[in-house]
């Protein structure tokens, strides 16, 4: 990989772990307010203006390190890179702070709310950052297959593995309260739940407790068979235009 390259990674890298800290102290202070014993499941009921103005900040949030992204990156894929790449190492020091700050997780398998768009998603800690491990290496991968002036571009077979992994990964983490929603009929109701008695009164009394790893570990073999199917590709092709030539 180029020295370039590196730098970039190593600025990336510190901008990923300070906006991991922000992130983490938001956190913490939203756990003081509405958790004050210590985060844990049931979820406690939070103001809808507070629940809308933590939509709008985590929307924000990938807006952010999509821009890095597009920053860093010259050529389409290598943007695309770089935002996979930040969005790893911002998930992945978000724990990291969380773990300075609070001594939280107890454990790797301590259950999180991971994310509130467009419904809660949960699931052990250990999950997003395995799946942020995983999407570094495509990221890295890419970058370097840049830097060795391959045609770099994911072919329509490696990116339908890369996407289906990662909504197979991203359904283990919406299960547990979409069928909370789905199951319980209020689906229709969607855009009124958080005005809905009957519904706050199971989402707000639900403990997760059982996490569907089959689903987990599939959803990381069709990524990494993406990303393998890709390296290989493309130093086969490389190597079929130095024979050529």
């Amino acid at each position: 990989m180029k020295k370039e390259s590196w730098k970039k990674l190593g600025i990336v890298l510190i901008f990923a772990a300070a906006m991991g800290f922000l992130e983490a102290v938001i956190v913490v202070y939203l756990r003081k307010i509405y958790y004050p014993n210590g985060f844990n499941f049931p979820l406690v009921p939070i103001e809808t203006w507070v629940l809308n103005i933590e939509w709008v900040r985590e929307f924000f949030t990938i807006v952010i390190l999509a821009c890095i992204g597009l920053l860093a990156g010259r050529r389409l894929h290598e943007k695309f890179a770089y935002f996979l790449y930040s969005f790893a190492m911002w998930d992945i020091f978000y724990y990291i702070w969380l773990k300075v700050i609070l001594n939280w997780p107890s454990s790797f398998l301590t259950w999180d709310l991971l994310y509130l768009i467009p419904l809660p998603w949960t699931g052990p800690v250990i999950t997003p950052i395995l799946y942020s491990i995983t999407i570094s290496i495509l990221a890295l991968c890419i970058i370097h297959c840049e830097d060795k002036n391959y045609k770099v571009k994911l072919s329509k077979l490696e990116w339908a593995l890369f996407i289906l992994g990662s909504a197979v990964i991203l359904y283990t983490f919406l299960y547990d309260y979409g069928s909370l929603i789905f199951k319980g009929g209020f689906g229709y109701q969607f855009l009124t739940l958080a005005a809905n008695e009957s519904f706050n009164q199971q989402i707000f009394s639900y403990i997760p407790t059982s996490y569907n790893w089959i689903l987990f570990v599939l959803g990381e073999i069709l990524i990494f068979v993406s990303i393998l199917a890709f390296f290989i590709r493309t130093k086969k092709n490389l190597k079929g235009d130095i024979i050529s030539h």
